[in-house]
């Protein structure tokens, strides 16, 4: 969690740096910008004539216009926030402000004259409008022959078209303010004016103007009022008698005789209450008496379960029947002991028997019959009760359509009544009303004295410092925002995701020409090896020695994004640093388009790498010991006509090989990442490449692209560096955040100290 804090604080606390590092790179825009605005306001404000201004105090009141009733018909709430607002911008109007300027003459007055009475700000403006309106005059005058010799014969203009062209009303509406006094109902109407006394006598005339206006509206409001309502009165008249006629007409031809009420309705709703009632019973008795005479149907021809029937069992004749039957059976059972079936006697108990089981079936017979006509009086009876419910249902029906018609056509007679009713009673209470008050708004106190309003130089002067400061640091911020190139190591890390090994200073090369050893000089670190640029290039040479873990890379590519950024100068000086540092090092000029190194060490190019790739001449013939310990160089030779090819083939491969077991270091310069392809050749047969970019003019997309195409090539890029950084408009930045120490004639320190810092700085870089 601490850790988590403290890395909180350090990035706000880079935020903070950030910020503060524009405003001091921007700081003349920022000072341009404040100094224009004040001086300008300035300007404006000593050159201006005073303006005055005079104010009137009106009151608009809560109530509506008394017009009797009519207010019903045209409410108008007074206190309704829209309402006050559109009473102020009727102040503000424009046919308000032709009003006073048709009443006070204020059309030849010189205060409304083309004079230069304004500021120097009113006055530019006044001249830019003035300017832009002749050159429109112009070009229309030369497009619109025609319509302006038709314009020429046209009638004189009206005195509100002259006033409009005059620019009269803009410029009257232009200076009225309107200020509704807090918590209240009171308004401040003021004028600005040169002249204090004309201030005060046309806001006056404005209060009075507004009042007079809003009379005429209200005025005119309820005579138009007077003319709709005459009007609708005779609409809605007809319109009453055609729906009388119509509801008439109807109940003739329904005969309808009075009025459908409530009770109609509920004597209709219970005869089919008691209707259904009946059809259900019905329809149960139906149901029961087909369900007995079935039954019996069907045991009809069962002796056995005949008895079961109710209306068998509870029949008296069965019942005296079967007492009959018994006896004669015990009367047959002791016949038949005696006699056998021969006998006289038993033969005519036995015919007896018969018989009365003849008379069982008859009986039972009659009994299903009965059963029959139940079942088809009960059918009968629900058929004629449901046909009965049918017809109920019909009438209910026709009654309901009836009703709803004739109360549709009663509706529209009784409202248009009402209307036609009101509008009579409105308009005969409007036409004999003589008090008519719509006194809402009044005039509480008059102006009698202007109070000087402008210039307010003290208020003028600090909205100067606050606008130039914002506009200054607005500027500024937009300045750094377009601009897309790479500026700090932080956007280089954030924008590439590439390891930085460092920054270089920029350097007058204005004066650039030879030292006495033959050296260009600008080889810093030879002509000022104690100078800041020197400390930079052996710090850069000491990160791409630790670049790697395992074993510091041998041969190197030093290469650019564009041309111009410095990537030549920065190989010799590392080859340089790293001699000077005991390695052995060889400087190769790869550039075969516009080689350059041969002049910054003083060296031939009639012969060097390219004679050496083509089998031209042997290595030991091209390679130069120079005046610095342990540096030898090969310059670039002769150009050829296809370096991309050359530089990509099997010999340079051989070159590198050979020249990596004589030497410890092998430093290649070679043509710029994005204008040919010499460089992603080399990348991808050294051990590490070195990218150049120059700081404010390496733009972002560039950089990544062909840094993009490194990678494609899986090149092994050893880090970025940013060269020509302006230590003078960054110098605290810089200075606070990279450089602990300054190198200079008098202040030297140690250089055991010097390599333990560069190897801090490494370390921690490389976590």
């Amino acid at each position: 969690m601490e850790n988590l804090r403290e890395d909180i604080q350090e990035e706000s606390q880079i935020d903070v740096q950030h910020y503060l590092r524009i405003i001091r790179k921007r700081r003349w825009t920022i000072i341009a910008a404040f100094v224009i605005v004040v001086l300008t306001v300035a300007i404006n404000d000593f050159t201006q004539v005073p303006m005055y201004q005079g104010n009137s105090r009106m009151i608009i009141e809560k109530s509506n216009p008394n017009v009797i009733s009519i207010q019903e018909v045209m409410a108008i709430d007074t206190w309704d926030p829209d309402y006050k607002e559109t009473q102020y911008n009727i102040i503000r109007s424009r046919s308000v402000a032709r009003s006073v300027i048709k009443k006070l003459a204020l059309a030849d007055s010189d205060e409304f004259k083309p004079i230069a009475r304004g500021g120097f700000i009113t006055r530019m403006r006044g001249a830019f409008y003035s300017s832009m309106s002749r050159w429109k005059a112009a070009v229309v005058g030369l497009l619109q022959k025609e319509e302006q010799e038709q314009a020429a014969i046209a009638p004189p203009q009206g005195e509100e078209e002259r006033l409009e062209d005059t620019g009269l009303v803009n410029s009257f509406v232009g200076r009225i303010s309107v200020s509704p006094v807090q918590d209240s109902r009171l308004v401040d109407i003021g004028f600005r004016a040169y002249d204090p006394q004309m201030a005060v006598k046309i806001v006056n005339g404005l209060a009075q103007a507004y009042i007079d206006h809003n009379m005429d509206l209200r005025l005119g409001a309820i005579k138009d009022a007077m003319a709709w309502m005459n009007e609708r009165i005779e609409e809605e008249r007809l319109k009453v008698e055609a729906a009388e006629r119509k509801l008439q007409t109807y109940r003739e031809k329904e005969g309808i005789v009075t009025e459908f009420s409530g009770e109609i309705e509920t004597v209709t709703a219970q005869k089919l209450a008691q209707l259904n009632t009946q059809v259900v019973q019905a329809e149960s008795a139906r149901v029961e008496a087909e369900t007995r005479y079935k039954q019996a149907v069907q045991m009809h021809d069962n002796p056995l379960v005949m008895d079961s029937i109710p209306e068998v069992l509870n029949s008296e004749i069965i019942q005296s029947i079967k007492k009959a039957e018994v006896e004669l059976y015990k009367k047959i059972s002791e016949l038949s002991k005696k006699y056998g079936k021969e006998h006289p006697r038993m033969k005519a108990a036995l015919s007896e028997l018969q018989t009365l089981q003849e008379r069982k079936n008859a009986e039972i017979g009659r009994i299903i019959d009965s059963l029959n006509n139940e079942y088809q009086v009960a059918l009968a009876r629900e058929a004629s009760l449901m046909a009965a419910l049918e017809r109920q249902k019909q009438e209910s029906l026709e009654l309901n359509k009836k009703a709803i018609e004739y109360g549709v056509l009663k509706r529209e007679a009784e409202g248009a009544r009402e209307l036609y009713d009101l509008l009579i009673r409105r308009f005969k209470e409007t036409s004999v009303t003589e008090e008519i008050d719509t006194g809402n708004i009044r005039i509480i106190d008059k102006a009698e004295s202007a109070f000087k309003v402008s210039p307010n130089t003290r208020r003028n002067f600090k909205l100067a410092v606050v606008v130039g400061l914002m506009l200054g640091l607005g500027l500024a911020f937009l300045l750094e925002y377009l601009d897309n190139t790479i500026k700090t190591p932080e956007e280089l890390e954030q924008v590439l995701n590439m390891p930085y090994l460092g920054l270089i200073p920029l350097m007058d090369m204005n004066k650039s020409g030879l030292l006495r050893n033959g050296f260009s000089e600008d080889l810093i670190t030879i002509k000022q090896p104690r100078a800041v640029a020197s400390e930079s290039y052996r710090s850069i040479r000491t990160r791409i020695v630790f670049s790697s873990p395992e074993h510091a890379p041998k041969s190197m590519l030093i290469t650019s994004v564009t041309g111009e950024e410095g990537k030549t100068l920065t190989s010799a000086n590392l080859a340089i640093t790293m001699a000077q540092a005991g390695s052995k090092v060889i400087l190769l000029d790869c550039d075969m388009r516009k080689p350059r190194l041969h002049r910054l060490l003083g060296l031939n190019r009639d012969r060097g790498v390219s004679n050496v790739l083509v089998g031209d001449c042997n290595l030991d013939e091209v390679i130069v010991e120079t005046k610095i310990p342990n540096l030898h160089a090969i310059s670039c030779g002769p150009i050829p006509p296809n370096p991309s090819e050359l530089l990509g083939s099997s010999a340079m491969v051989n070159l590198i090989a050979g020249l990596g077991r004589e030497y410890d270091r092998i430093v290649i310069d070679s043509p710029p990442l994005a204008a040919v392809t010499d460089a992603i050749v080399l990348a991808k047969i050294v051990d590490g490449t070195v990218v150049v970019l120059q700081a404010n003019s390496t733009p972002k997309e560039m950089a990544k692209n062909v840094l993009h195409h490194l990678q494609v090539v899986k090149a092994h890029i050893l880090g970025v560096v940013l060269n020509k950084v302006d230590l003078q408009k960054n110098a605290y930045y810089y200075r606070q955040n990279y450089y602990h120490y300054l190198y200079g004639d008098d202040a030297v320190e140690p250089r055991k100290n010097v390599w333990e810092k560069v190897k801090e700085k490494t370390a921690r870089h490389k976590v």
